[in-house]
C-alpha cells in the first residue's frame, strides 16, 4: 500500500488513470462509476443523472454527499423524473422550495453502506420485507419480486431497481426507476 502512494505521489495524474482503470467498475449512464470516487464525483458524469445531480445542487446537498458518509442512495434516472405530474420538478428546483426538494432527495438516502447482499438479508430477516428509515426521517418498504429489488415509498410508489450494487467511496448506488415520494 506504501508503494501505491508513493507511486501516487511521483506519477500523479497518469498513476491516478491507471489505478481508476483497475478498478471494477459499473456504467451508468455512459460512464463509469468508480469505487475510489464519492457519490457526487461519480454522478455529475451519468448521463441518465443529470436531473438528479442539479437537485442535489439546489437543495445544497453536493458537500453532504460528498463527505465520508457512509450513505446507501437509490437514485432516480432522468426518465423518473420525467414521470413526475408537469411542472413538478421545476417547482422543486425554485429557491423558495428548498426544504421540498431536500425532503425528497434525503427521502432516497438511507444511512449505511447497504449493498444487494445486505438488503436481502434484512428482506429475508423481515419476512419478505425490509423497513429502512431514510435520512429524511421516514420509512422505505423494501421488497423482493423474483430476483428483482423494489422499494416502496409512504405512499405506496413502487420503484425498481434497474442497477444495483454501484459502489462509491463513501456508500452505494441502487439505481431507481421512479422518484420515491414522503
Amino acid at each position: 500500500m506504501k508503494m501505491l502512494v508513493v507511486a501516487a505521489m511521483l506519477l500523479g495524474p497518469a498513476m491516478t488513470q491507471t489505478s481508476y482503470a483497475q478498478e471494477k467498475t459499473v456504467m451508468v449512464g455512459g460512464a463509469p462509476m468508480y469505487p475510489s470516487k464519492n457519490i457526487v464525483e461519480n454522478a455529475v458524469n451519468s448521463k441518465d443523472h443529470t436531473t438528479l445531480v442539479a437537485a442535489v445542487k439546489a437543495a445544497g446537498l453536493v458537500e453532504t454527499l460528498s463527505s465520508p458518509g457512509p450513505f446507501t442512495v437509490f437514485a432516480p434516472v432522468n426518465k423518473a423524473f420525467d414521470m413526475l405530474p408537469a411542472g413538478t420538478v421545476e417547482s422543486l428546483l425554485k429557491p423558495e422550495n428548498k426544504g421540498k426538494l431536500t425532503a425528497v432527495l434525503t427521502y432516497h438516502v438511507v444511512a449505511g453502506r447497504l449493498d444487494s447482499k445486505a438488503i436481502a438479508e434484512k428482506i429475508k430477516a423481515g419476512n419478505g420485507k425490509a423497513v429502512l428509515k431514510t435520512v429524511q426521517g421516514e420509512n422505505l418498504t423494501l421488497m423482493m419480486k423474483g430476483k428483482n429489488l423494489w422499494i416502496m415509498d409512504a405512499k405506496g410508489g413502487k420503484a425498481e431497481v434497474s442497477i444495483k450494487d454501484v459502489y462509491q467511496s463513501n456508500g452505494v448506488i441502487h439505481v431507481i426507476d421512479k422518484v420515491l415520494m414522503p
